[in-house]
């Protein structure tokens, strides 16, 4: 076995660490030892944890991992940020606070900084999920920026979704009616000390009632969290999520659906490879050589149109031996 896959396999932080960096960078040598690490995942249990900017994601996840410490889980983190975790801010505050954990072998986490490279974000956190897998943590704990298309998108890497909610903050479920009801597994009504609390509640509920299904369905359960300034409440509080979690994990195991779950987060590896090593290079040669800035004025002043410029780029860019 390679030297570089025994070691992270073996669990070792710091090849591990090296591998995300350059799989980040777009290293080519990266994708070549992903290539044989991709047999070593397939074990961890995945959970996306995602919703509106400020309903307290970081803090709910860095307490997730106590909670799933406590049930003896090893457990990986990827935090998705808006911009590099090194260049400080709220951002930043968040990762130190998760940061208490670093000491514990059990815990690997990890942040990617969104650059806004097209389908480059999800493939880094795609990649650095089966870096996790491979390291052998049990729980892989996915927390995203928000809740846009990329986002979304993150989430097909993920078996379990939970979706954060906070009361007061205006358009919840506004939000959810946008497509956040049907990729939920588990609901979650963070800060519930707000007043407001038992409205979104009662208004959530009302929501899942609507939705069709059988008996023997999976109903997302609400999980209402209270204030982290009252540490044993707020403990006691994200236990009972990571027990709803792992409720949802038995339910996939026991229906069969899981294979499912594996089947769409396989998919979302293909779309994201696909996105990396077609699209990725082929937009980059068409803005580095002005070709793109031609054809979108040809575009614009209606000499041409879009469907049939993407027609002959195809043409020309996919015969060739790239």
């Amino acid at each position: 076995m390679d030297s570089t896959i025994k070691k992270i396999c073996e669990g070792d932080v710091r090849t591990a660490s090296r591998l995300i960096r350059d799989i980040e960078d777009k290293r080519p040598e990266a994708r070549a030892t992903m290539k044989k690490l991709y047999p070593h995942t397939g074990k961890s249990f995945i959970v996306g944890v995602t919703g509106a900017p400020g309903a307290g994601k970081s803090t709910l996840t860095d307490a997730l991992i106590s909670a799933f410490r406590k049930l003896n889980k090893t457990v990986g983190v990827l935090a998705i940020d808006p911009t590099s975790p090194f260049t400080g801010g709220a951002i930043l505050g968040d990762r130190i606070r998760m940061s208490r954990h670093a000491e514990d072998d059990g815990v690997f986490i990890r942040s990617l900084a969104t650059r806004g490279a097209l389908g480059g974000l999800s493939y880094a956190a795609g990649n650095a999920i089966l870096v996790m897998e491979a390291m052998g943590k049990d729980m892989i704990l996915v927390e995203t920026v928000g809740i846009g298309q990329q986002e979304i998108d993150i989430i097909n890497h993920a078996h379990s979704v939970v979706v954060v909610l906070v009361p007061g903050m205006g358009d919840e479920i506004q939000t959810m009616k946008a497509g956040l009801m049907e990729i939920a597994d588990v609901f979650v009504i963070n800060k519930a000390d707000r007043s407001g609390a038992g409205q979104l509640q009662t208004e959530l509920t009302s929501m899942l009632n609507l939705l069709p299904g059988t008996a023997n369905d999976w109903k997302p359960p609400i999980v209402m969290v209270g204030s982290a300034f009252d540490p044993a409440s707020f403990a006691e509080d994200t236990t009972a999520l990571a027990r709803k979690i792992e409720e949802h994990h038995g339910y996939l195991q026991e229906s069969g659906k899981l294979a499912e779950r594996m089947s769409r987060k396989a998919m979302a590896e293909i779309k994201d490879a696909l996105s990396s090593h077609l699209m990725e290079p082929l937009m980059h040669s068409l803005t580095a050589s002005g070709e793109l800035k031609k054809l979108s004025e040809k575009t614009k002043n209606r000499i041409s149109d879009p469907y049939t410029i993407v027609e002959e780029i195809a043409q020309r860019f996919f015969k060739k031996d790239h």
